[in-house]
């Protein structure tokens, strides 16, 4: 009599500890969705910054292009003046130099835009890999809590076999 005594609070704290671990797997459950609404927002998010990247690079591009098209004219220009011997050659060689100046300015600016395109890359690809690391975790995890509670599940109906064999 006083093993079945002792056998039921046995029971007891192993039916409520197998509420509490399914209870740990719904929280697994949530916590995998929230990851994945994460996920979906960084990929949104991400794209978002793609598309703006692509903007700024056409933008950059556009603006070399008219920088070079404006150098072509220029440099047009100052041979027509050079031949003409026109007084306004000191302005034209002004404006050719700051043209220069411009073009030396825009090329670290190119290869500012290309270092942070390659570190963008970079950052995303060791995100992706923590993540998918993160999933491979989630996934040992609920197999261990599945193993768990299957384990709990069949001392517990062990031990409800033990009581039944002693009435």
């Amino acid at each position: 009599m006083q093993t079945s005594e002792s056998q039921q609070p046995q029971k007891q704290l192993a039916v409520q500890n197998s509420g509490s671990l399914s209870f740990s797997s719904q929280m697994s459950k949530e916590d995998e969705e929230m990851s994945r609404s994460a996920l979906s927002t960084f990929r949104a998010k991400e794209e978002e910054i793609e598309r703006k990247k692509m903007e700024v690079k056409e933008k950059v591009q556009a603006q070399l292009g008219r920088v070079e098209e404006e150098t072509k004219r220029l440099a047009t220009i100052r041979e027509e003046l050079e031949a003409m011997a026109d007084p306004m050659r000191k302005d034209v060689s002004q404006i050719r130099k700051r043209v220069d100046s411009i073009n030396k300015e825009l090329k670290p600016l190119g290869q500012t835009v290309q270092k942070k395109e390659k570190e963008y890359k970079e950052a995303l690809e060791a995100f992706d890999e923590k993540n998918r690391e993160k999933v491979q975790l989630i996934t040992k995890l609920m197999e261990l809590v599945s193993e768990s509670e299957r384990l709990r599940l069949k001392k517990l109906e062990e031990l409800s076999k033990n009581i039944d064999s002693l009435h």
